[in-house]
């Protein structure tokens, strides 16, 4: 049997969060001894907290909410390949990858897996990756970064370049543990109603060459 490999930040109090973002909280409403027949949970947090997909009514107000997204987008085949030797990822730095065919593209980059941290800076991702990967057939991108922008990024270019070239985005992947190659991958968000963005649980589980 094939083993799936957990690449989501794990949901905790002292997880990191955009800075003036709604941190995320779980506590107990009910106690099974107060209610009398079960522990009851509640938890507060951003809808891009930790591991999770942007709708495009993220950056465009008139752009797709969380549930009226292709589900398809977030099962199936990916690619994760390894730009960490460089902290400015740009089409001429992905020509060096064989990307053919690729719909699902994972980057694993410079900036260390560390929920617990928000980083002060992250990796550049140039907007002109967008119509790049277009051309060679990417539908969904996903990083192991906070954002595809700056966090302090007012004009969300790369947002925005990628929504015009039909890439979706996953953003906070943990792959520091992932190794380069060819996966089937399972990051679905939750069906929330008008919703800018959902947290997700992501996996992937490897694909052997010839299958």
């Amino acid at each position: 049997m094939k083993q799936w490999i957990d690449i989501s930040q794990p949901l905790t109090n002292d997880m990191a969060c955009f800075p003036g973002d709604t941190p995320y909280t779980y506590s107990l409403t009910y106690t099974k001894e107060q209610s009398g027949s079960a522990n009851i949970g509640q938890m507060t947090a951003s809808l891009h907290t930790g591991t999770h997909v942007d709708a495009p009514f993220h950056y465009d107000s008139e752009g797709k909410t969380i549930d009226q997204l292709d589900l398809d987008r977030y099962i199936g085949e990916a690619m994760v390949i390894d730009v960490s030797h460089t902290d400015s990822i740009t089409a001429e730095i992905l020509q060096e990858f064989a990307l053919e065919n690729v719909s699902r593209l994972l980057l694993r980059t410079s900036l260390p897996n560390n929920p617990k941290r928000f980083p002060e800076q992250i990796p550049e991702l140039d907007p002109d990756i967008a119509r790049f990967l277009q051309g060679k057939g990417v539908q969904l991108l996903g990083v192991d970064m906070p954002s595809v922008d700056a966090a302090d990024s007012k004009d969300l270019a790369t947002h925005h370049a990628l929504y015009s070239s039909g890439i979706n985005i996953l953003e906070n992947l943990m792959l520091d543990h992932v190794e380069v190659g060819t996966y089937e991958l399972i990051a679905l968000p939750l069906a929330i109603h008008g919703a800018d963005g959902s947290p997700v649980r992501a996996v992937l589980r490897p694909i052997k060459e010839g299958k």
